[in-house]
């Protein structure tokens, strides 16, 4: 499995597992589309809190490197890496490609 596919896969998971704890009526749609922040967004705050917390572990379990996907570096991105799934699995392969 190449790279993207398996962060792909890291944040999936970590969706899957929000959906686990989410009502019945509130569980989100998962794909590359999903929006994760934002005016359209499919999580509130806590939720993503929660996902990117499990998305760090994953990627850091995965590649044995540690990646922060909220310091100021994320923040300046011209394209926020919380957007959209798509444009944070780019950021984590950025990020991964820099160690």
């Amino acid at each position: 499995m190449d790279t993207r596919s398996i962060v792909t896969e890291i944040i999936f998971k970590a969706l899957r597992q929000l959906n686990d704890e989410l009502a019945q009526g509130k569980k989100i749609e998962i794909s590359t589309d999903t929006k994760l922040f934002g005016p359209e967004a499919s999580l509130d705050s806590l939720s993503l809190v929660s996902v990117v917390v499990d998305v760090e572990t994953g990627v850091s379990d995965s590649f044995s490197k540690t990646v922060s996907l909220t310091d100021d570096i994320a923040m300046s991105q011209q394209v926020l890496p919380f957007s959209s799934v798509q444009a944070l699995v780019d950021y984590i392969i950025q990020l991964l490609d820099k160690e």
